[in-house]
């Protein structure tokens, strides 16, 4: 991961793109422009949205930034979704009307003709505008999506009804929390900060009785009369193991729009869209520009940084649930706002801490200085371990000697300590940070002994 990158990834969720709104003939859409590339893209996404929340996850930062790259990027929320005029309680949308709505984002964005980028439930309606106007659409990528749901005679591969009536009680009970993850991302649903992001991100993208309208509706949708229609270059992608929207919905669609090229990926993960898709997103870009991108370094030189709240299980026992979980979310806004600030890359929050990449080591010991001091004002305490080495990056997630090595630092840090490895001392001579040597200590796991310094003062 280059610099530039990492720095636009940690402080993009900051300064995402300004909402606006485009005037369609029954309410006002809320879309976003972003990005610089030479073509138009317009994101049809899932029906439960919210397009500015978005931006407060990493994950899809890096998603919207990879797509950014190859093109100007237009996102919107549908009627009765996120930031959008709502739908009357008595009424749907039809996929007629969120056509409209995406027609008038397009007139709103300045954009003639753009490729289009179906997921999942907005799969269906991208298929409908490609065939209904094809003089604005350019090309089209459908992504573990269907043209019908429930099964009929003619399409066995589809869901029996009673098995949709289960499925809406089971997601009406999940909705607003993690637990849609174990349906949608199986790879994750364990995973508390992701549960924590999209349990809020349903919330604000509707109410659970609108989206279980929303999804009732969804399960009656047929569009396979569509599918010969279609005139663009299409590009299907599925993953093979999708639990949901099951490959054959996948191979239904590549064989019966015209010259359309089905890629069958690896793995479950659907939704969110962002959850494993780096080959998808390789797909993607040269399915529109023809070329394949550069294969990414999956290993770099880091600095990694663990920080961990110091008795925090009896703190929490102390406080109450409550005041636990008041005290947690300002610790952890804290951390976020100085990895950001000190050009960090946010990995993943770890029980009562959190797991940083810095691609300067000077710049992650001022970091971890700056938490262990800011937090003594929530009335906690914090440590810190730090060592710079080769770090090998796994999607989302980073692995490696250096990682584990940091983690054995950590442990040997002290309530309010930042604890680094004689790596990176010797990285930063010069930066006026000052350190205190704190011995030779074998560390669990690790080969030979390793000398640890405190550090001491920034200079």
């Amino acid at each position: 991961m280059d610099a530039e990158r990492a720095t636009r990834i940690s402080t993009w969720g900051s300064g995402a793109p300004e909402p606006r709104y485009a005037e369609s003939e029954d309410g006002s859409v809320a879309y976003q422009v972003f990005g610089d590339g030479p073509r138009d893209l317009l994101l049809i996404g899932n029906w439960a949205s919210n397009i500015e929340v978005m931006w407060e996850h990493p994950s899809m930062v890096r998603y919207l930034d990879r797509l950014s790259r190859f093109a100007r990027v237009i996102c919107f929320d549908k009627r009765g979704a996120g930031l959008s005029d709502p739908v009357p309680m008595a009424a749907l949308p039809t996929l007629e009307h969120w056509m409209d709505d995406a027609r008038a984002v397009l007139d709103a964005a300045g954009s003639d003709c753009a490729a289009l980028l179906g997921d999942a439930e907005g799969g269906p309606m991208a298929m409908l505008f490609a065939a209904s106007h094809p003089q604005r659409t350019t090309s089209l990528v459908l992504t573990n999506t269907f043209a019908r749901m429930l099964r009929a005679p003619d399409y066995p591969i589809g869901m029996p009804e009673a098995s949709a009536e289960r499925l809406l009680v089971q997601w009406r009970a999940a909705w607003g929390t993690g637990d849609v993850l174990a349906l949608s991302a199986p790879s994750v649903a364990d995973d508390p900060q992701m549960r924590r992001w999209i349990s809020r991100y349903m919330r604000l993208s509707m109410t659970p009785a609108t989206s279980t309208r929303m999804y009732r509706w969804v399960l009656q949708l047929d569009v396979r009369s569509v599918l010969p229609s279609i005139p663009v270059p299409t590009l299907v992608l599925h993953k093979a193991d999708n639990l949901h929207y099951r490959l054959p919905f996948g191979r239904y669609l590549a064989e019966h729009i015209p010259g359309a090229k089905l890629v069958e990926l690896a793995g479950a993960d659907w939704y969110p869209p962002f959850v494993g898709t780096d080959q998808l997103l390789d797909e993607v870009e040269e399915f529109l520009t023809g070329d394949r991108a550069a294969p990414v370094d999956d290993r770099v030189l880091a600095t990694v940084l663990f920080t961990d709240i110091v008795g925090s299980t009896d703190l929490a026992a102390r406080l109450g649930d409550q005041r636990w979980l008041d005290l947690k979310l300002a610790h952890d806004e804290l951390v976020r706002a100085r990895i950001a600030r000190h050009r960090g890359t946010h990995v993943s929050s770890t029980g009562d801490g959190f797991l940083a990449l810095f691609d300067g080591p000077a710049r992650a010991v001022r970091c971890a200085w700056e938490i262990a001091t800011a937090v003594r004002g929530l009335g906690i305490e914090i440590r810190a371990g730090l060592h710079s080495g080769e770090v090998e990056l796994q999607g989302e997630d980073v692995a490696g000697i250096a990682v584990h090595l940091a983690s054995r630092v950590i442990a040997l840090a002290g309530a309010g300590e930042v604890l680094a490895s004689g790596t990176v001392k010797d990285l930063v001579v010069g930066s006026g940070i000052a350190f205190e040597d704190r011995g030779e200590h074998e560390l669990r796991g690790v080969p030979d002994r390793w000398r640890l310094f405190r550090v001491a003062g920034l200079g």
